[in-house]
């Protein structure tokens, strides 16, 4: 399969596929505006013939003079008592905020790569941006041209629903975690396997995947609480972690470092550890159900995590610290990405939407009209790919004054 080092270019002319945005709450149409116009002047007409010309300008003089009293009235009130303005957050603060208006509402994806029979569960870029692989409930893996939407490959190594897809930093294998309880490591070129694990539980499904920087070894999140660590290279189990009354490790993420693992654990719990000696480092308990995601930032010093509490937070990754938390869904939120420059987040819900804001701030840029159960933001930042119990794949396009947004705080 062919691969380029070239980042993705939006497309400069108008082209069928592009972005329609929907405008929410219009105003109401002209026509009616005018028969309430018409019928005001008809009015005023009658008030001016029952009257003489004297004292209707009388009549027209005190009224201007009233609204001129209101208007002093309300400058007056305004400068006596200020709005409240939004304080400025810096990270030492614990915020929570709701959806404001968003910029834009977009309806229509730029692209939809189709293959799938069923939902999508999980979506993955190559690290140079050129291809999107997606797994489903059909128990397939496929993998698309992103540009051309050309479907390039179907891995059919799975025997039920592919929950998890990674693809390797190296940009040259995809790791896949199922249902039928097994993770395999194939190559993206032509499907061929590498690395197959089975579940020490042959009953207990695996969920989540994550691949270690340097791509050497996976950490795999299973249905009975315990995490795993394969080297993908020697074949070898490196260790477990396996914490006390944990359940089905729904997410997994390698910090950017390659030091640390996030993982969760328990119905509401996140764990950090080491990567290297499964040692604990630190456990996450701010949410109120069951976290369904969890990602590090990219200047691996914070961590996001999706709940079904109908939040994401963003918190300290070395303290646990809560910093900032994002109330503007109104359902289970499935997924979230962040940004390549982690000033943005963006996270998919079961509302019916993709919202992508401000990841210390909240102020919401844009919202994508879209069911997700997966989230995935491109390496050179310009796109968002997510997936939904549709079957579809759709690939949604971020503006260039969106990407711009300033960087969050590099440090605490």
């Amino acid at each position: 399969m062919e691969t380029s080092s070239q980042p993705p270019q939006p497309q400069g002319t108008q082209t069928k596929g592009e972005l329609d945005l929907e405008i929410i709450d219009l105003p109401e149409s002209s026509e009616d505006s005018s028969i309430r116009h018409a019928w005001l002047w008809h009015i005023m007409l009658r008030v001016q013939r029952a009257v003489n010309l004297r004292a209707f300008r009388l009549i027209q003089i005190g009224f201007t003079l009233l609204l001129a009293l209101i208007a002093t009235l309300l400058l007056l009130s305004s400068i006596l008592h200020p709005l409240v303005s939004s304080p400025i957050f810096t990270p030492e603060q614990h915020q929570r905020v709701a959806a404001s208006d968003s910029i834009m509402y977009v309806s229509n994806p730029l692209t939809v790569y189709r293959g799938h029979v069923g939902p999508v569960r999980s979506i993955a870029w190559s690290p140079n941006g050129e291809f999107l692989a997606a797994s489903g409930q059909d128990a397939t893996v496929q993998i698309w041209r992103r540009q051309t939407g050309k479907l390039l490959l179907v891995y059919r190594g799975h025997s039920r629903t592919v929950t998890g897809i990674a693809w390797s930093p190296d940009n040259t294998r995809i790791a896949s975690v199922s249902l039928d309880a097994t993770s395999q490591v194939w190559d993206v070129r032509n499907g061929k396997p590498l690395f197959i694990s089975h579940n020490h539980n042959p009953v207990s499904a695996i969920y989540s995947v994550a691949w270690s920087p340097d791509s050497t070894r996976i950490a795999i999140g299973e249905g009975d609480g315990l995490t795993q660590v394969w080297n993908v290279i020697t074949g070898k189990r490196q260790f477990s972690y396996d914490p006390t009354n944990s359940s089905a490790v729904l997410s997994v993420a390698w910090s950017p470092d390659g030091t640390r693992i996030a993982s969760t654990s328990d119905a509401t719990m996140v764990q950090v550890w080491d990567a290297t000696t499964g040692q604990h480092l630190l456990t996450y308990q701010n949410h109120d159900d069951i976290v369904s995601d969890v990602q590090w930032s990219p200047n691996n010093l914070y961590i996001a995590s999706a709940s079904f509490d109908s939040t994401v937070q963003v918190w300290n990754a070395q303290t646990g610290k809560v910093l900032f938390t994002y109330e503007g869904h109104g359902g289970f939120v499935n997924s979230l990405a962040w940004s390549p420059n982690g000033a943005l987040i963006a996270s998919g819900g079961r509302d019916g939407t993709v919202q992508v804001w401000n990841a210390f701030g909240g102020q919401s840029i844009i919202t994508f009209l879209s069911q997700a159960n997966s989230v995935a933001w491109s390496p050179h930042s310009s796109f968002i790919a997510t997936g939904g119990t549709d079957g579809l794949v759709k690939l949604w396009f971020i503006t260039r004054p969106t990407l711009s947004e300033p960087a969050v705080h590099e440090s605490l």
